[in-house]
C-alpha cells in the first residue's frame, strides 16, 4: 500500500469518528478543504460512497462501515505499537481520548486535569463529553468515566470518585404550599424540575430504591432543562422538586434553604470510575492520567 492510500485511511476514520470535516481536519493537523478534497479522491479509487454529506454533518455510509469495521482493529494495533515505543522515552507522551458526561467533566477532570497537563507537557488529552454511552473501542477512544454501575464486566475500571447519593429537595415554600411527598409514587402529583437527556432526548427518570424494590418515576413539571445549573436555580428559587446530588446542596440543607424528602428512597451508588479496555499494557500516558485521576491521590 502506498503511503497516501494509508493517509487517506486515516483521514477517512477520522471523519468517520468526528463526524465533522472541522473536527477531524483539526486532530489531523489540516485544512478542511484538503480533507475533503482527500476524501473524494479515496471514493473515487475505491468506487464506492463512504461518507454521506449534508450541509450541517458527516456520516459514514453503509459502505463506510463496512470499512472501518477492517479499519478499526488495525489502527489499533498500529497506535498500541506506537504507544510501546513511547516505555523508551523519559517521559509519557502523546494523546490520550477519553469520553465521558457533564459531571466528571466538571467535578473530576475540571479540577485535576490542568494539574496533570502542566506535570505532563508531552501529553495531549482530548475529552469528548456527551451523557450518551459509547462504545469506547469502536468510537477510538482510550478510555472512558461513568458511573460505577454503567460500566461494562470485560473493562478494567479504577476508581475516580466517591460513592454518591441522589437525593429529593424542595425549598420551605414550596412545601408549605404543596406539602410532602411520602412515597416516589406521590411524586406524580407535585411539580418537578425535569432534566431532558442529550442522547436520547427522553427525560431522566428519578430512581429509587427501598427494601429490595427498585422504582423508576417518570416526574413532570414547569421546567425541563438539559443544563444542571439551570435546574438547581429553579429548584433554590421554589420553582419545583429536584432530583440532585446530595453534595451539591449540602451547604443548602444545612443552612435549611432546602429540605430533603424521601431520604429512605435514595440509597448511595457507586461513583465516577475510569476505565479502558482489558489490554496487557496500556500506554504510559494513560496509565500517567489513571494515577493522577485515581480516587485518594
Amino acid at each position: 500500500m502506498e503511503r497516501g492510500q494509508l493517509n487517506d485511511l486515516l483521514a477517512f476514520a477520522a471523519v468517520a469518528r468526528e463526524r465533522s470535516f472541522t473536527r477531524a481536519a483539526a486532530s489531523l493537523g489540516m485544512s478542511p478543504s484538503a480533507l475533503s478534497h482527500a476524501m473524494r479522491g479515496l471514493e473515487e479509487r475505491l468506487g464506492v460512497r463512504l461518507l454521506a454529506r449534508t450541509t450541517r454533518s458527516v456520516a459514514a455510509t453503509e459502505a463506510g462501515e463496512r470499512l472501518l469495521q477492517s479499519l478499526n482493529p488495525a489502527l489499533a494495533e498500529i497506535t498500541g505499537g506506537l504507544d510501546a515505543m513511547a516505555e523508551w522515552r523519559d517521559s509519557p507522551s502523546g494523546t490520550v481520548r477519553i469520553t465521558t458526561f457533564s459531571y466528571p467533566a466538571k467535578t473530576i477532570l475540571g479540577p485535576k486535569l490542568p494539574v496533570f497537563l502542566m506535570a505532563n507537557p508531552d501529553v495531549r488529552v482530548e475529552v469528548d463529553i456527551t451523557d450518551r454511552l459509547t462504545d469506547i473501542v469502536a468510537a477510538g477512544f482510550d478510555a472512558g468515566i461513568r458511573f460505577g454501575d454503567a460500566i461494562a464486566k470485560d473493562m478494567i475500571a479504577v476508581r475516580v470518585g466517591p460513592d454518591l447519593r441522589t437525593i429529593v429537595v424542595g425549598t420551605p415554600s414550596y412545601f408549605a404550599e404543596h406539602g410532602k411527598p411520602a412515597t416516589p409514587d406521590d411524586l406524580e402529583r407535585h411539580r418537578c424540575i425535569c432534566y431532558r437527556l442529550m442522547s436520547s432526548g427522553g427525560l431522566l427518570p428519578w430512581e429509587f430504591e427501598r427494601a429490595g424494590r427498585d422504582i423508576k418515576v417518570r416526574t413532570s413539571g414547569p421546567l425541563v432543562v438539559n443544563d444542571g445549573d439551570l435546574a438547581a436555580a429553579a429548584i433554590r428559587a421554589g420553582a419545583g422538586l429536584g432530583y440532585i446530588m446530595e453534595h451539591e446542596v449540602a451547604d443548602d440543607l444545612a443552612s435549611g434553604r432546602l429540605i430533603q424528602v424521601l431520604g429512605e428512597w435514595c440509597p448511595t451508588f457507586p461513583g465516577c470510575y475510569l476505565y479502558h479496555p482489558s489490554r496487557r499494557q496500556s500506554p504510559p500516558a494513560l496509565r500517567a492520567l489513571v494515577a493522577a485521576l485515581r480516587q485518594g491521590d
